[in-house]
């Protein structure tokens, strides 16, 4: 793979340039995308110039970028991520019904947890989720439980690096992390009371894949009053074992070794679903109507 200055890669460095993009910072010019992406401004030039002609960056009339729409197509074809969040999203409902505050779906990335669908209400308890934004695994009640179902070498490094506190009650101590992820592994949930803010409490239960493992987490932020958690807990376990049984019967395969492909994708009638697939297996673009 071809390097750039100071041994970053050529792809490294134009992921610097749509990572310096977040929810706070949809429109940036061309120098806050150089000043973000710590990148010289003639290289942000020509980065932004390779990105835009692929479709990943649009460049507005007053001279801002903003994310392009070509990097949604490439997100709605990956099953991990919204695959999972169409699947999902009818069983969050259900307990968002119920709970009436917030109810959030999270999968493992890196060290934090990428939240990929969220509900909520307009007086709900401050909760720091958007859809697509992160929180550091040890923060929350998600990615906790993303973090004890992970591979040791990842708790070892989330452990040993530098933990961000939100309030005091944020776990920042390496063998407290590891106490509590011990208690979750064995409880089967986590429950994290003001670790983002005193306010607020954080419940979350994993979700099991077709394979076995953990695929995803999915929980909800509630006053932190000191009410007991079990309620919650079975609430979301019997939500985290509908998506489950859905995601088994998605991925089962349909014909021979070939799982069912884009009805594990999307939700809609039978019939436009064989049509989509008839259109795929002979090449033809679908098309609106």
């Amino acid at each position: 793979m071809a390097r750039g200055s100071a041994g970053r890669s050529v792809l490294q460095r134009h992921l610097r340039v749509l990572e310096a993009f977040d929810a706070w910072h949809p429109f940036l010019t061309l120098s806050e995308i150089a000043d973000a992406a710590g990148i010289p401004r003639s290289s942000a030039h020509r980065l932004i110039g390779e990105l835009e002609r692929e479709g990943l960056l649009e460049r507005l009339p007053d001279r801002t970028y903003r994310l392009g729409v070509r990097l949604w197509e490439f997100a709605s074809r990956t099953p991990g991520a919204v695959g999972l969040r169409e699947i999902a999203r009818p069983w969050l409902g259900a307990v968002h019904e119920r709970v009436r505050q917030h109810t959030q779906l999270g999968v493992l990335s890196g060290h934090d947890v990428l939240f990929i669908e969220r509900m909520s209400t307009p007086d709900a308890v401050v909760n720091a989720t958007l859809i697509g934004g992160r929180i550091p695994l040890h923060a929350s009640s998600s990615g906790l439980v993303l973090l004890a179902n992970g591979d040791p070498a990842l708790i070892s490094d989330v452990a040993g690096s530098d933990l961000k506190s939100y309030t005091e009650h944020t776990l920042t101590d390496a063998s407290q992390l590891r106490s509590v992820l011990r208690r979750v592994r064995a409880e089967g949930y986590a429950v994290a009371d003001g670790h983002i803010h005193p306010e607020s409490r954080g419940i979350a239960v994993p979700v099991i894949g077709p394979s076995g493992a953990v695929y995803a987490a999915i929980g909800v932020v509630v006053p932190n009053d000191g009410t007991a958690p079990l309620p919650y807990v079975d609430l979301l376990r019997r939500a985290a074992a509908g998506v489950a049984r859905d995601l088994a019967a998605a991925y089962r395969p349909d014909v021979g070794d070939h799982t069912h492909g884009i009805r594990s994708l999307v939700t809609g009638s039978r019939r436009s679903l064989e049509y989509l697939e008839s259109l795929a297996s002979t090449g033809a673009p679908a098309a609106e109507p």
